[in-house]
């Protein structure tokens, strides 16, 4: 499976970072799967890639319901992330999206788009040595409405200094691209089968 990617310039290019940039997604699901041990619940494979762009309140307050569990957001975002912290440094790059980043750096701005936290973000930048390429980093303290809702990628195109019709959006989830859309900028659909291929 190919990526379509753009073959008209953009005026600025906003990349989503998990499953999207780096392939962090079965990081997260490992440290999901640890934590919900921990708190006596469980998170299916299937449902965790079903939810890729939800908030992690979000995730809670549906597991919470699906499991009749009460575990509180904050601690349990702590403890997910301590998790994912402690292996951070094994993510990979999803190669093509990194590659064509890497072509356009200096020939338009870019940034990434997220929803996670900012130190877990700039740690996943760092971590594959390319927190240089992007001119903004815009994450989940940055904004009200996480996606579906369009915050995140206006806000982005805000910092570029680039009308949202002029922006193209490189996303791995539907929730992504439904943002994408309310944006109404451009988007480029990064598929699963590409997570750390190439």
């Amino acid at each position: 499976m190919n990526i379509a990617f753009p073959t008209r310039p953009f005026g600025g290019y906003i990349f989503d970072c998990d499953g999207t940039i780096a392939d962090t997604m079965p990081i997260h699901f490992r440290a999901w799967t640890q934590a919900m041990h921990e708190f006596g619940g469980e998170f299916p494979e299937d449902l965790f890639y079903s939810w890729g762009g939800k908030p992690t309140d979000v995730i809670v307050g549906e597991l919470n319901k699906i499991y009749g569990l009460s575990m509180d957001v904050e601690v349990t975002a702590r403890t997910k992330e301590s998790y994912y912290l402690a292996e951070v440094s094994e993510v990979e790059p999803v190669g093509p999206v990194l590659d064509f980043a890497r072509r356009i750096h200096g020939t338009a701005p870019m940034a990434i788009a997220s929803g996670g936290h900012h130190y877990l973000v700039d740690a996943t930048l760092g971590a594959l040595g390319i927190a240089g390429l992007f001119d903004a980093v815009v994450c989940a303290e940055d904004y009200v409405n996480g996606k579906p809702a369009p915050d995140p990628f206006l806000e982005a195109a805000r910092r570029l200094g680039v009308p949202p019709g002029e922006c193209v959006v490189f996303e791995d989830s539907p929730t992504g691209i439904t943002a994408a859309e309310a944006a109404g900028m451009a988007h480029v659909f990064v598929p699963t089968a590409l997570r750390g291929r190439e």
